[in-house]
């Protein structure tokens, strides 16, 4: 059988059990590239049997020895990284340059900075009395549901820290984005991870998804992705009061005031709510614009993404590539006709594909103001190169109108008032602020608050999902970390 259609279980590659066909379509010309298999209830089955069996030696090997085989399993990643760039420019469009510049590095540098909070990570250390010992343990058996958007990033976020704690895992990658987690399976392959302790079912959410949330050997559920799907995975896995950490979605607010630097600022901002084709998860994609600019960011925005070139993502350039599939560019066709009913005014962009493009998901750079709090645009989700501009008063309104929203996970602001940046951070409500286009490595803390989620991802904050901890006090002496 095709090496594509087979999953990686208890260290080598088998043929699916009840896996049926399905079609990967490059979005750039809308053609099948490849066939991979969904994987049913069975092959969950083997592959959290796999981890499970592998668990008790794996728990029990040395933070020293892990380390060793991240080390190596960087070295495998960054003799193929090429490789994942042109895999993601294939299975979502994802330009070359970006995916050169982009997705691909962060694989390694998810490995680094795991590597980094591994060699001082309290594994095991005294109680802060000293009457304990405090021992930091895996949880178990991993089930790791990752999404098309950010393909390698989101495996290896999950992966490393996974495998650092002494856990088991199980990856289900999204069947929108296969190639590149196939591509990984294979580097895990060559860096000599045991068998079982990482294994791959490719699949769709209903099938192998839920499977896996549901499953009672699996001890935690780590998943992005929506927060429909998210809700949905959150009640398969209650029954067995497993653990679920959940990264979800956003709309996340961007506030212009008038002492920023406005032409950086909205140069910035409509750069980044269209970055990977609008298909971030923390995309700054409500713009709001202080009364006394907000006519001249309009201006500024619509010049920007007029500017803004789309095309074929194996072409070299900066430009946008398409969506990553037919239904992502129904949807996104969807809201930005919505815009238009509700009576958003259309200042950029618009319906249908850019021009004298017939095929492929490409979709046009959008931006509409007079975006009022109750419209579609500012409450929903687009996922898409979609950017909705409003106006407010003063520093209270805008505060009171970015925190206006049931998703929590990233807020942007700029200005160029110190005081004024460190009051309004402090009452904006999402795991990641950004001021004056800052953003951070993959050393801090990244989660979402609300409706976006719960927990952490990167370096030793993505630790604490897949620990227990452990205390142990001995009333002669004798134990001995």
């Amino acid at each position: 059988m095709d090496r594509l259609r087979q999953f990686y279980i208890d260290g080598a590659w088998v043929d699916p059990v009840d896996g049926t066909a399905f079609e990967v379509i490059d979005p750039a010309h809308e053609t099948v590239i490849e066939t991979i298999s969904l994987g049913g209830r069975a092959d969950v089955d083997r592959a959290v049997a796999a981890a499970r069996a592998a668990f008790p030696s794996w728990s029990l090997s040395t933070p020293a020895e892990r380390m060793a085989v991240l080390e190596r399993l960087r070295t495998a990643y960054e003799a193929r990284r090429e490789e994942f760039a042109v895999a993601m420019r294939r299975e979502m469009g994802t330009p070359m340059r970006f995916s050169r510049a982009q997705q691909a590095p962060t694989g390694s540098q998810h490995i680094d900075a795991t590597l980094e909070a591994m060699a001082d990570f309290p594994f095991a250390a005294p109680s802060p009395r000293g009457g304990s010992q405090i021992l930091a343990e895996p949880v178990g058996v991993a089930a790791l549901i990752t999404p098309w958007n950010w393909p390698i990033n989101q495996v290896i976020a999950k992966v490393a820290p996974a495998l650092a704690t002494g856990c088991t895992c199980v990856l289900k990658p999204s069947e929108f984005a296969p190639l590149s987690a196939h591509l990984f399976a294979e580097v895990i392959d060559a860096a000599g991870v045991p068998a079982g302790v990482f294994n791959l079912v490719q699949g769709d959410g209903a099938g192998a998804g839920g499977a896996l949330a549901a499953h009672p050997q699996v001890d935690l559920v780590s998943f992005t992705g929506s927060a429909r799907a998210g809700t949905a995975i959150s009640i398969a896995a209650a029954p067995t009061i497993k653990r679920v950490a959940l990264e979800l979605g956003g709309k996340s607010p961007n506030l212009i005031f008038a002492d920023a630097d406005v032409a950086a600022a909205v140069r910035w901002s409509v750069a980044a709510c269209f970055a990977n084709s609008g298909q971030t998860c923390d995309a700054p994609t409500r713009l709001l614009a202080e009364r006394s600019i907000y006519d001249q960011v309009v201006v500024r925005a619509a010049a920007e993404a007029e500017a803004t070139r789309v095309g074929d993502p194996a072409t070299d350039g900066d430009h946008l590539g398409p969506v990553v599939n037919r239904r992502q560019f129904a949807r996104i066709q969807d809201y930005i006709q919505t815009g238009l009913d509700e009576g958003a005014r259309l200042v950029a962009g618009g319906p249908g594909r850019p021009a004298g493009m017939d095929r492929g998901y490409y979709v046009r750079p959008t931006v509409f103001a007079d975006v009022t709090p109750d419209m579609t645009l500012a409450r929903e989700e687009i996922f898409g190169p979609v950017l909705a501009i409003m106006s407010v008063a003063d520093e209270a309104a805008a505060v009171a109108l970015a925190n206006d929203t049931p998703y929590g996970l990233a807020a942007y602001l700029h200005t160029g008032d110190g005081l004024r940046a460190a009051r309004v951070t402090r009452q904006l409500r999402a795991g990641l602020i950004s001021v004056n286009g800052g953003y951070p490595d993959v050393d801090v803390p990244f989660g979402g608050a609300k409706q976006s989620g719960n927990g952490r991802e990167n370096g030793a904050f993505g630790f604490h999902e897949f620990i227990d901890w452990k205390s142990v006090t001995s009333g002669d002496g004798a134990y001995v970390v």
